[in-house]
């Protein structure tokens, strides 16, 4: 080997990155020790960005195309290099491939539930997930603060940063933003760009990161909320209980075969049998006659002046769950005494006289 070889193996003539990974973010190249000569070809590909640094400065920084490094090129390496003549001999740099592309499907989700005050359910516990992506965007600003001189940079590396940060930002967002429990559900998309001006500054001013979609995929409550939500919906499905009761035992009435079972069964056996011992009493007359014609007026006879859930729903002929759902509607007024229900009966006739 002559002298000339010897030089021109000691000397980087071209530098390239060809990335297969698709998961490294930064690369530095592998120059072996090896000095840059006047005239060396640097090809940067689509979606990357090159990055000189000379003595942990930085220097001149190069987009996609095929590039020669001359001194017209490397105005601020001339600089700092302080070449009078311009680039004429050998020198070393470090040399930062970025890759600018955008990295997609990255996951995030809360460690802990997020404490939010609802208007329905008071102080609410949530958790939330979901996908987001982001791409490079300040070349010297990520390498100084994210990768600063790793040999390869991948995303693994900072997912667990990117998703504690966003958790916090995402978690005041929505702490703060007074949107009912039941309301979330239908916002996700919305959620997801209200949210992104306040992720980016920060992500943006301290990484040199840009988050290009936020995706809320799903937010929870615990489970004890998610049955007042169910028995809410019901609720709401049901409409007016009395209305419904009476519309069951219509029903039943209508399907005599049908009605020996279940609550419309009940309801509808109780209803036949009051006509009749309303007619039995009017009849004999006498104090139970008395008694069965308030009874026809809307009002239940022969009762305590406080009742049970479960002794009103034993005259109404329907379940104890619906007499305190009907109670917790706000239908039917009760008094709590201790941790059960006392009806009036005088309340009690005026629900029905409705």
């Amino acid at each position: 080997m002559g002298l000339l070889d010897f030089i021109k193996g000691e000397l980087l003539e071209i530098i390239e990155w060809q990335d297969d990974t698709r998961e490294t973010i930064s690369w530095r190249y592998p120059d072996e020790d090896k000095a840059i000569k006047n005239g060396a070809q640097l090809i940067v590909r689509e979606s990357q960005t090159v990055q000189f640094v000379y003595l942990g400065e930085f220097g001149d920084s190069f987009g996609p195309g095929k590039h020669s490094l001359a001194t017209e090129n490397i105005p601020v390496l001339t600089r700092m290099k302080s070449w009078k003549y311009g680039f004429e001999s050998p020198f070393k740099a470090d040399v930062y491939f970025v890759n600018t592309r955008l990295f997609t499907g990255l996951k995030w989700g809360t460690t802990n539930p997020i404490m939010m005050r609802d208007e329905d359910f008071g102080i609410v516990r949530a958790r939330a997930f979901g996908t987001y992506d982001f791409r490079v965007s300040n070349v010297p600003m990520f390498l100084k603060e994210v990768a600063g001189s790793d040999h390869n940079f991948r995303v693994e590396e900072f997912e667990d940063t990117m998703r504690s940060r966003i958790i916090s930002i995402f978690s005041e967002a929505l702490a703060s933003s007074n949107v009912p429990v039941l309301d979330v559900a239908t916002r996700y998309s919305e959620l997801g760009d209200a949210l992104l001006p306040l992720i980016n500054p920060v992500i943006s001013s301290k990484y040199g990161i840009e988050v290009t979609s936020f995706i809320v995929e799903n937010v929870s409550v615990p489970k004890e909320v998610e049955e007042a939500i169910d028995k809410r919906s019901s609720m709401a499905a049901v409409g007016n209980l009395n209305d419904y009761v009476k519309f069951q035992m219509a029903q039943g009435m209508g399907h005599p075969s049908g009605g020996g079972s279940g609550a419309a069964g009940m309801a509808t056996e109780m209803a036949v049998g009051m006509a009749m011992a309303q007619e039995m009493m009017k009849q004999q007359g006498g104090v139970m006659g008395a008694q069965s014609a308030a009874a026809a007026g809307g009002s239940v006879s022969g009762l305590p002046a406080l009742l049970s859930p479960a002794e009103a729903a034993n005259a109404l002929g329907v379940s104890e769950q619906d007499v305190i759902s009907i109670i917790e509607s706000g239908e039917l007024s009760a008094k709590k005494i201790g941790s059960a229900y006392r009806i009036k009966k005088e309340t009690l006739d005026a629900f029905l006289a409705d």
